[in-house]
């Protein structure tokens, strides 16, 4: 209860809670803090040996995503998270270390790493996503130099660097919104201005009901430093515009607002806008997801958005096509040499079989000149079956490694006919698989699974493995690499509140154990099973008005 809910040590010990606990069992002895501090290190000793396991299975790879905060102690923090596809195919996060760091400088970064991946035994590391900050390509260079050493992973951190989507779509759309258009300054000034008091507030929720507007809520105040609280200022002013008109026409103090109120072309202008930055907020939105596949929908999202630039680029309005080509300069900067691309992005979408080669053959086409689009599709394919080779060489290195002595047979299981025949027959399978095609011919042969709202690609490959099972341990790599460190980022949010002005004595060890224990018991089967829990309740209470409904139709 205390590491879920984030509750503080000396909660047991509030008046409120002992005397809801002797209503519940006078005779319960309630712990003290110090009692409870040790019971919450000792939970996350026994949840870390109970983590530790997994990542020691053979073939468990992992992802990775890191990022640095600040806390109200003055504190640097490092927190560095995983993701992996389990046995199940069911995808993992978890937060492994929340750690102090020196600094941010990239080599500090790198070491502090290091030394939490060997702390935990992990020794096969996929990739790892980090933010565009120069500290981080430096953090990254120290760590594949260093993880030649002891990084087993078939590809040997060949791809080991993943930029950020999340962060790169902030910067592109920053740089169009750096010089505001006075629309936007006006709108924001008109919300700023009801939203300062209680009294305004109320004579616009006035305003809103002469204006018969049915929307519920009202305004969103807006976060200067994010770009998508812009999108949705502008969102919902848009819907409350007639109210705004209503309201200049009543209130002269807000009429005499300093830089005008906003006008019928102010109001169009906005109207443009958000139609606009829709797609960016929309797109940031996928790519910042932790609790699903992400990498195999990245470059939908990344053909999406250059064709909007170009588009928007070419526009009779002055305006959007100014913002549009700032945006674009912007996103050349770091997506213009498409060439530099992390290629796993690219083989991630070959490995979703709704669009395999066949959408990055399109894709590049509506794109690029003919001969780079060419020139691109045959880097991914001969990438798809280097990486290929790498794992089927690495999987046969593996087994004779660890390949012992055959147990002794019995004469009567030596004589049996079946097993001779099995055995035959599974040789001469294997011979006809290696002198015919491999796994990934076979794989862009088949047809292109069709594409629903209900489709399971983590499904899909979980019945699909047994067929193409190298590729499958590629999938399982691939499909886990996140494009965002949102789910890093995530977790200062709840260092936030750990660590809050009223608990800034925990140590950064306690700290530490009660955010990671808290992200690991989350994903416990004990929390998981209550929500399935709720889910049957709601179903027999369904089924229960279902067969009421039924009764008296009969009646």
């Amino acid at each position: 209860m205390i590491i879920v809910d984030e509750l503080p040590f000396s909660h047991l010990e509030g008046e409120g809670f002992r005397y809801y606990t002797s209503c519940l069992q006078p005779k319960f002895p309630i712990p003290g803090r110090l009692t409870v501090a040790r019971d919450c290190w000792k939970l996350y000793l026994n949840e870390k040996v109970k983590l530790k396991s997994v990542f020691s299975q053979p073939n468990q790879n992992v992802c990775l995503t890191t990022d640095c905060w600040s806390s109200v102690q003055n504190l640097n923090y490092l927190c560095l998270t995983a993701h992996y596809i389990d046995a199940n195919w069911k995808l993992q996060k978890r937060i492994l270390n929340f750690c102090t760091i020196k600094n941010h400088k990239g080599e500090t970064i790198g070491r502090k790493i290091e030394r939490c991946l060997l702390s935990w035994g992990i020794s096969r590391v996929f990739s790892i996503t980090v933010d565009n900050a120069s500290s981080n390509d430096v953090a990254l260079s120290y760590l594949k130099n260093r993880m030649e050493d002891w990084n087993s992973h078939p590809l040997r951190g060949e791809f080991l660097q993943v930029r950020c989507c999340a962060h790169i779509l902030n910067l592109v759309v920053n740089d169009g919104l750096r010089e505001m258009h006075e629309s936007i300054l006006k709108i924001r000034n008109a919300v700023r201005h009801v939203r300062a008091s209680p009294g305004r507030s109320e004579r616009f929720k006035t305003m809103i009901k002469e204006a018969r507007i049915l929307e519920k809520g009202t305004v969103h105040l807006d976060v200067p430093t994010r770009w998508n609280s812009t999108f949705l200022i502008l969102e919902s002013a848009l819907k409350f515009q007639k109210a705004f008109k209503h309201l200049g026409e009543r209130d002269s103090e807000y009429a005499m607002m300093a830089g005008g109120i906003p006008r019928s072309e102010d109001w169009e202008n906005a109207k443009h806008f958000v139609k606009f930055l829709k797609i960016f907020y929309e797109v940031t939105n996928k790519v910042s997801g932790s609790t699903f596949v992400t990498s195999s929908q990245h470059f939908n999202d990344f053909c999406k958005i250059l064709s909007t630039l170009k588009h928007w680029m070419g526009s009779l309005d002055t305006i959007l096509s100014s913002m549009a080509k700032k945006m674009k300069s912007k996103y050349d900067k770091y997506w213009g040499n498409i060439k530099n691309t992390n290629m796993m992005i690219f083989i991630a979408v070959v490995l979703d079989p709704r669009y395999k080669l066949q959408l990055i053959k399109w894709s590049f086409e509506k794109l690029y000149e003919k001969e780079d689009a060419e020139f691109l599709t045959s880097k991914v394919k001969e990438t798809l079956f280097r990486v290929f080779d790498s794992y089927r060489l690495f999987g046969d290195n593996y087994q004779r490694s660890s390949r012992q002595d055959p147990p002794e047979i019995s004469t009567q299981e030596l004589e049996a006919h079946e097993t001779s025949f099995a055995m035959e027959f599974e040789k001469e399978m294997q011979f006809n698989e290696s002198a015919n095609k491999n796994e990934v011919e076979l794989y862009l042969m088949e047809a292109l699974e069709k594409s629903g709202v209900q489709f399971d690609i983590l499904n899909w490959w979980k019945v699909n493995s047994t067929k193409f099972p190298i590729l499958g341990l590629i999938a399982r790599d691939v499909l886990a690499m996140p494009v965002s460190t949102v789910a890093s980022e995530s977790a200062f949010s709840t260092g936030g509140r750990v660590l809050n002005n009223y608990r800034s004595s925990l140590t950064p060890m306690t700290a530490e154990a009660l955010i990671c224990t808290q992200n690991w018991l989350r994903n416990s089967p004990k929390l998981v099973l209550e929500e399935l829990i709720e889910e049957l309740e709601k179903l027999e209470l369904g089924m229960v008005k279902f067969l009421l409904i039924i009764f008296f139709i009969l009646i």
